[in-house]
């Protein structure tokens, strides 16, 4: 197992103890950071979770700069910064992708950094199934 990388669903459910973040990611998450390798976010899912947070789609429970300082403080997760070259894959991906420009970067961060993607979104699944993304080694 490698460092693995979170979908912005994902870290949320993750932290909140959201039971839609199935058993078999859960597992995964575990046994990525159990075996000393890290989870990893995108920076763009920071962006994401303030964008929730104003919206008011999401409800934390305390501001979202407090919230996401706190998370990111949990000794497993590493922030992926948006490269120059991420930004440019997310504008090329191969095959057919959606337009969603934060799942683009999302999907472009693991391409780039070779870190498979952790998501339980069906687009994106479908996308690491044709081979465009790293795949988890379970």
């Amino acid at each position: 197992m490698s460092d693995i990388l979170l979908d912005t669903h994902i870290f949320l459910w993750l932290l909140a103890g959201d039971i839609k973040l199935s058993k078999k990611n859960t597992d995964l998450i575990d046994q990525c950071t159990n075996s000393g390798n890290r989870i990893c976010l995108s920076a763009i899912s920071i962006w994401e979770i303030a964008m929730l947070d104003y919206r008011r789609r999401i409800q934390l429970t305390q501001s979202v700069d407090k919230w996401l300082s706190t998370a990111v403080e949990i000794s497993f997760v590493r922030i992926l910064e948006l490269s120059p070259e991420i930004l440019i894959d997310s504008c090329r991906l191969p095959g057919d992708f959606h337009a969603d420009p934060a799942d683009r970067m999302i999907v472009s961060t693991s391409r780039i950094n070779n870190i498979p993607l952790l998501t339980q979104d069906e687009r994106i699944l479908s996308y690491i199934t044709q081979g465009f993304c790293p795949k988890i080694e379970e």
